[in-house]
């Protein structure tokens, strides 16, 4: 699909408060089964089961069966984005308790775009990799200088090997809620795996907010000069 007809799709199904908010909740990147995006989107399982059957349709996310569990999550790296770009011009969600509020502040902080990380952590990491001349930025994109390759390489992310992916290398992906660039593509999805695997961020159950670990607290401040203190 061209990105114009990504939008357009996009467009269509995001008119619909539910799916908005199904489409929403699968930027975690995870699939998730109808009972699970019914109770968190707060409709019946029948209605989301309708709803999933749409965007299924119309190739926005993909359907994968295990005995008798259908498992339903984002198509593609694409559309997650066209996703992104519309919570950025988006009104700002009106938060009516003080469990919203806190699940409101914990994803501005740090969350998964799909396969990366965004919110403020996500900003930070790239702004640090920035000024340390380990990226530089382009119009759409960010490219990895040869510092920035040996860099990768202490953190056990190899880049010549992630050149080889047949997917968007390192581009940039507008974050809604700090209103500036992250890092996305191969080089964004392995930083995630890879402060996953050293335990300084953890994912949280039925949310796309990260969770920062002591560890992670020191090695982020130690590694990318980045002080955010662990939650």
């Amino acid at each position: 699909m061209k990105a114009n007809a990504n939008v357009a799709k996009v467009a269509t199904l995001v008119s619909e408060s539910s799916r908005a908010a199904i489409l929403t909740i699968l930027l975690d990147g995870r699939f998730h089964p109808v009972s699970d995006l019914a109770y968190m989107v707060g409709i019946k399982p029948q209605t989301a089961s309708y709803h999933l059957a749409k965007m299924v349709e119309a190739n926005v996310i993909d359907v994968e069966t295990h005995g008798r569990h259908r498992y339903y999550g984002i198509r593609n790296q694409e559309i997650a984005q066209v996703m992104e770009s519309f919570l950025q011009i988006a009104p700002p969600v009106e938060v009516r308790s003080l469990r919203q509020s806190f699940e409101e502040e914990a994803l501005r902080r740090a969350r998964t775009c799909y396969d990366h990380i965004a919110g403020s952590l996500g900003v930070k990491l790239t702004n640090a990799l920035l000024e340390n001349q380990f990226l530089r930025e382009g119009q759409k994109e960010f490219h990895v200088t040869t510092e920035g390759e040996a860099f990768f390489s202490e953190m056990q992310i190899e880049i010549s090997q992630l050149k080889k992916n047949r997917r968007k290398f390192c581009h940039k992906c507008l974050d809604w809620s700090e209103r500036r660039h992250h890092m996305a593509g191969a080089v964004g999805k392995a930083m995630l795996d890879r402060l996953l695997e050293l335990n300084w961020i953890q994912k949280t159950p039925n949310s796309r907010a990260l969770k920062i670990t002591s560890l992670g607290e020191k090695g982020l401040n130690e590694k990318f000069g980045i002080a955010m203190a662990s939650n």
